[in-house]
């Protein structure tokens, strides 16, 4: 009943800006999983395909899945004095890809399925392309959490109708993320 929201502030309706918005906000909440890397000793470039390779379990039916790609920048990092920024740029997590993945369909979207509680499942699925380069001095983010309110409807954790289901019908789940040699969760990108 408390899911993470898109973007931290409150709007009347949506800007194309959340597609930039820090994250900050997210990386603070307990139900965000967050991996980075170490401060980056040269440029990267990663261009294409990113796949996210989740090996997960779920107390519930169904659950959702997003994963964000995110550039942090350095914490002592200032804009230009020309540059009109809204928020500070020291640490700054900048959006860079996130998508959803509705995890009944991890195996087709013409038979969706429900999950197994307790079973670890591997839900596989791209985000859209991207060409971006995280620069020396900043780290690569990924979150992952398992709702974009109100991007994304909020899963009721059961394989229910959801366009049908009542606010009985929901119900509280934890999900767990793998991460070993029998399930090892990772993205994979591509570098120029």
């Amino acid at each position: 009943m408390n899911p993470v929201p898109y973007t931290e502030d409150v709007h009347n309706r949506r800007t194309q800006e959340y597609m930039t918005d820090d994250q900050r906000f997210a990386s603070r909440r307990p139900d965000v999983m967050v991996y980075q890397t170490d401060i980056l000793d040269e440029d990267i470039t990663l261009t294409g395909p990113v796949v996210a390779d989740l090996f997960v379990s779920t107390t519930g039916t169904d659950a959702d899945f997003v994963v964000k790609l995110i550039d942090v920048f350095p914490p002592d990092m200032k804009a230009g004095e020309d540059e009109e920024v809204k928020v500070p740029l020291g640490g700054y997590q900048m959006l860079v890809r996130g998508e959803v993945f509705r995890g009944r369909y991890r195996n087709s979207f013409e038979h969706p399925e429900p999950f197994v509680p307790g079973r670890v499942t591997e839900v596989k699925y791209s985000l859209p392309d991207v060409a971006h380069t995280f620069r020396k001095g900043h780290r690569i983010m990924i979150q992952v959490q398992s709702s974009w309110f109100p991007l994304v409807d909020r899963n009721p954790q059961k394989f229910i109708n959801i366009y049908e289901c009542t606010e009985s019908d929901f119900q509280k789940a934890t999900h767990r993320i793998y991460h070993d040699a029998k399930h090892p969760s990772h993205i994979t990108v591509s570098l120029l």
